[in-house]
């Protein structure tokens, strides 16, 4: 079983090395594994997409392997039938559409196409903690006897607490990674409207990944164009993180 989570996570990890992410540790858990990255929600969407995809596709050689050791009858029965009870158990059971599972990733991954990376993220998380409830209505009432699903909801309800206990963290660290990461990765413009009455915060709260936001303020005779990297600027360098978008132009 370890060694099937660990090929699963080590999918991840070659995947992200292929791509020049930066890999902090990979953890090993008895019903899965966690590969964290030091990625913060600004490499290319296809880029996380494939890293994500990268562990459940193990699954499918390893089934695919088992299945042709046991037709030429150079596997048991029954390991045969623990490697592929296994193999399609982590698959589905990482497929489903929860933080942290690569499912609810890439449920993230297509909200952040649509909406802004705080929404996006937020959304993310109250789905995930919707289908745990479900999850935990099915355990109670119909398998309230399995310690395998109440270890993994717990897992789950803990993993998606401490994402939004630390959901101001996860937005800051995905501004700092647009101030300081690379930025010719993002060649895409959408521009934001403000008010000069606006603060700095509630601008970023508008940011999405993949885009380069020019800011127009708009004001009495037209616009005053900002690039938000002035903003980013202003709030991190400078230290103004109460500060309205009309004080950076006054």
């Amino acid at each position: 079983m370890f060694l099937i989570v660990f090929i699963h996570e080590m999918g991840h990890a070659v995947a992200a090395h292929y791509f020049g992410w930066r890999i902090r540790k990979i953890e090993l858990l008895p019903f899965g594994g966690v590969a964290v990255m030091e990625e913060h929600g600004n490499k290319p969407l296809r880029e996380e997409v494939i890293v994500l995809l990268a562990g459940p596709v193990q699954h499918v050689w390893m089934m695919v392997l088992c299945y042709g050791l046991f037709q030429a009858k150079m596997m048991e029965s029954g390991l045969y039938e623990f490697l592929m009870w296994n193999n399609i158990t982590l698959l589905l059971f990482n497929l489903i559409p929860v933080w942290p599972l690569d499912g609810g990733k890439l449920m993230f991954c297509f909200l952040s196409t649509r909406y802004p990376f705080r929404l996006a993220h937020y959304y993310t998380l109250v789905f995930s903690f919707s289908i745990c409830v479900i999850m935990l209505v099915i355990a109670t009432f119909i398998i309230p006897y399995n310690l395998t699903m109440w270890v993994v909801l717990v897992f789950l309800f803990f993993s998606i607490w401490v994402e939004w206990r630390q959901r101001t963290f996860v937005f800051l660290r995905f501004l700092l990674d647009r101030y300081y990461g690379d930025r010719e990765q993002v060649t895409k413009l959408k521009p934001i409207r403000v008010t000069g009455s606006e603060p700095l915060y509630q601008v970023f709260w508008k940011f999405q990944r993949g885009y380069k936001h020019p800011i127009a303020v708009q004001q009495k005779y037209g616009e005053h164009m900002l690039d938000e990297n002035e903003l980013l600027y202003a709030y991190f360098a400078q230290k103004k993180t109460a500060s309205s978008i009309q004080e950076l132009i006054s």
